[in-house]
């Protein structure tokens, strides 16, 4: 089903380009619904489109050699995958090829093929200009978190996760452990023991499934390490 104009608008993303911009991405973009728990793609899947999230979330995932599942990301709405394997010429390199992506809620995408995707973006400057800045504001926090992997252990990172977390109101329920350690570039497991730790060491308590800070002072110690 084709989008219309106004709705492009309203997505976070798009909301400056201009309406020719917009009409020319209406021409390509098509919408397509997903159920909660709906698999969207699986890794190998060849990369023949870009998709942003309308509304809904997704999660991006990997099988281990053992058949293990790791959660790498949680995409949520106003988010996308897939452009950057979609500007690489062979598409070898794709997050959709490496990785799998299911529907976590009902979901809805517009997804953009290939071809159209690579012309829109050499045709229409304010399109490219907000795809570079969307690139860059990825690679920021990439770099961000290689300095922490390389500066601080994972207690560190967990501290300074939980802090921001309180310090934002959202310490609740809205994070599952796989989540946290695809965020802080670990595995669960770590961030489970990594947690009961604090724990027994009293920095935060469990009160159902929100975790509540004990000693700030303390886990401010700990994020500088």
């Amino acid at each position: 089903m084709s989008i219309p104009i106004d709705q492009l608008q309203r997505y976070s993303l798009f909301s400056e380009l201009n309406e020719g911009t917009l009409s020319a991405i209406a021409l390509y973009a098509i919408l397509k619904d997903y159920q909660a728990g709906e698999i969207v793609q699986l890794a190998g899947d060849p990369c023949d489109s870009v998709a942003f999230i309308f509304a809904g979330a997704a999660q991006v995932y990997r099988l281990t050699l053992t058949g293990r599942e790791q959660v790498l990301a949680t995409l949520t709405t106003g988010m996308h995958f897939n452009s950057v394997p979609a500007l690489i010429p062979d598409g070898r390199e794709a997050q959709g090829l490496r990785s799998s992506v299911r529907a976590i809620t009902p979901m809805s995408l517009f997804v953009i093929p290939v071809e159209p995707y690579r012309m829109l973006i050499k045709t229409y400057p304010d399109l490219a200009y907000t795809i570079l800045t969307d690139f860059a504001k990825r690679l920021d926090r990439l770099t961000n978190l290689v300095e922490d992997l390389s500066l601080h252990s994972v207690r560190g990172r967990l501290a300074k996760f939980l802090l921001e977390q309180a310090d934002k109101g959202e310490l609740a329920d809205r994070w599952t452990q796989d989540e946290i350690a695809a965020h802080l570039g670990t595995v669960r497991d770590v961030i489970g023991r990594t947690l009961r730790a604090f724990m027994d060491a009293g920095l935060v308590k469990r009160e159902g499934a929100r975790l509540v800070l004990l000693d700030r002072k303390k886990l401010e110690e700990e994020a500088q390490f």
